[in-house]
C-alpha cells in the first residue's frame, strides 16, 4: 500500500512540476511573440522611411561635372 502512495505522490509531484513548466515556457513565448510584433512594426516603419527617402550621395549623369582633362 506504501508502494503506491509513493508512486502516487510522485506522479503528482511531477505533474506539478510539468504543470510549471508549461506555464513558464508558455510566458516566454508570448513574451517572444510581443518582441516579434515590436520588431515588425519598427522594420515596417524603416523600411516605409527608406522608401519615402529619395536622397542619393550620387549625382545623375547630367548633374556630374566633367573631369578636368575634358
Amino acid at each position: 500500500m506504501t508502494e503506491i502512495k509513493d508512486r502516487l505522490n510522485y506522479l503528482e509531484e511531477k505533474i506539478a512540476f510539468q504543470e510549471q513548466t508549461i506555464d513558464e515556457l508558455n510566458e516566454a513565448l508570448t513574451n517572444q511573440q510581443q518582441n516579434i510584433d515590436k520588431m515588425h512594426i519598427q522594420i515596417k516603419y524603416i523600411i516605409d522611411k527608406l522608401k519615402g527617402s529619395t536622397t542619393s550621395n550620387i549625382a545623375d549623369a547630367e548633374e556630374e561635372t566633367p573631369p578636368p582633362h575634358y
